[in-house]
């Protein structure tokens, strides 16, 4: 199938490669010339695990190519991806600008029926408000497909060639069955498509990924429970996930979420129930506990090292919002850190992926070091805010024995309290019992 993909962000650069790969002809739109000029020299602007190797090879294969030229992707295609930003406005409404300005530049192109697909998170009752624009613009027909993405940062090439579910909003029976064919290549082994209707498909969407943040918040403020009674979250984390109702997933206490997708979608979730006069106040609690819980997190570190005469200086481990990604947007590991140079504290810090666009967004204070363990000297203390793999069994003796104190804060929950104090450290961990 002759497929086009308006926007090489995060989303639209996923999907275009996944799509590619299962055997469709993609053309990716861009109006950033720079961008689309590195991805036909192999550069890859975002760091996902496969993503680089999914793209050359389809590229190489001829069933990948990058334009800037919308008419060109749009008169070689029937499908029309629409995957461009829609960021948090100031009142935490879905920024849908650039949805609406590539529709409007889509209908100045269509020459012939198509169908056109917004993959961005958009709020409910888009679908209505594109296909309006697009409508007022051309008479040439078209229909309108909501299928909001599912891909978790750090495993998005997975996800879409193996989805747990791919949501396809359209009352057409015959949309209904390009759709189907478009996705069947990842649905070898049972369908796990799911046909409702778009304003539905936008709401799944919100609804999912709150549902999810709501769990990560509840035992965030749970741990701050346990720690005023002793108890150790991760016990009580194995004890309710051994419930067949619960579940283990997204149960883990930490630092709380953050990146592209949870964030804005809860704010955008809260903003839409207001806008109904129907407020979500489950939403805007899951949202409260999870700043508290970083707040909470980075108040413990600078307490430790309050009233001291000697300026203190802590090495940082992490600075990603999560693992297996470069994306620090919204990471409550900044924030942290945001709130250690506040106090006084100076920082050394080090992620794998993320210290380019770490070094956009922190205090020029801090200072980006090129190994992990170059955080290590001249520090106080290692605090540990990304659960990075390569942080899980570190060389304990040699934390030890570099830093000035041998003291670890772990915001990520990564290891046995018991474990460490018998190395000689001090372990300072999120509702870890004793050793919380």
């Amino acid at each position: 199938m002759k497929v086009s993909v308006v926007g090489v962000g995060y989303v639209g650069l996923v999907a275009a490669g996944c799509l590619a790969d299962g055997g469709n002809h993609v053309i990716c739109v861009d109006k950033d010339t720079k961008k689309i000029d590195d991805l036909k020299k192999g550069i890859i602007p975002i760091y996902e695990p496969g993503l680089t190797e999914i793209i050359k090879k389809n590229e190489a294969g001829g069933r990948l190519a990058f334009t800037t030229n919308l008419q060109e992707g749009i008169d070689n295609s029937k499908v029309i991806f629409i995957g461009v930003g829609t960021p948090s406005a100031e009142d935490g409404s879905a920024d849908l600008s650039a949805v609406f300005e590539v529709a409007e530049q889509i209908a100045g192109c269509m020459k012939e029926y198509k169908i056109i697909v917004t993959k961005s998170t958009v709020p409910v009752g888009t679908n209505e408000k594109v296909s309006r624009i697009i409508s007022n613009a051309t008479d040439v027909p078209f229909d309108y497909v909501s299928n909001p993405e599912f891909l978790k940062e750090g495993s998005a090439v997975d996800d879409f060639l193996k989805p747990d579910r791919v949501i396809i909003g359209t009352t057409n029976p015959e949309v209904r069955e390009v759709m189907q064919h478009l996705y069947s290549p990842f649905m070898r082994k049972n369908s796990r498509i799911l046909f409702m209707d778009p304003a539905s498909a936008e709401m799944t969407k919100y609804a999912a990924n709150t549902m999810l943040a709501t769990r990560i918040s509840f035992m965030n403020e749970l741990s701050g429970l346990c720690e005023k009674y002793g108890a150790d979250i991760e016990q009580v984390r194995k004890g309710i996930g051994s419930d067949s109702r619960i579940g283990n997933a997204f149960l883990f206490a930490g630092l709380g979420y953050g990146g592209s997708c949870f964030p804005k979608d809860v704010k955008a979730l809260i903003h839409m129930g207001l806008q109904q006069e129907h407020p979500m106040t489950i939403a805007t609690a899951v949202q409260q506990a999870n700043y508290r819980q970083q707040d909470r997190f980075a108040e413990k570190v600078i307490k430790y090292y309050q009233g001291r005469d000697e300026d203190v200086q802590v090495g940082v481990w992490g600075l990603a919002f999560k693992a297996r990604t470069d994306d620090v947007r919204e990471s409550p590991a900044i924030r942290c850190v945001e709130e250690f140079i506040r106090a006084g504290l100076k920082v050394k810090a080090f992620d794998p992926e993320a210290m380019g666009e770490a070094k956009k967004v922190l205090p020029q204070s801090v200072e980006l070091v090129a190994q992990s363990y170059d955080v290590l000297e001249g520090s106080s203390g290692l605090i540990v805010l990304t659960d990075w793999q390569e942080f899980r069994t570190p060389d304990f003796d040699r934390i030890a024995a570099d830093m000035n104190e041998a003291v670890i804060f772990d915001g990520r929950n990564l290891y046995d309290p018991a474990y460490i104090q018998k190395q000689g450290i001090e372990y300072h961990g999120i509702a870890r019992g004793k050793y919380a």
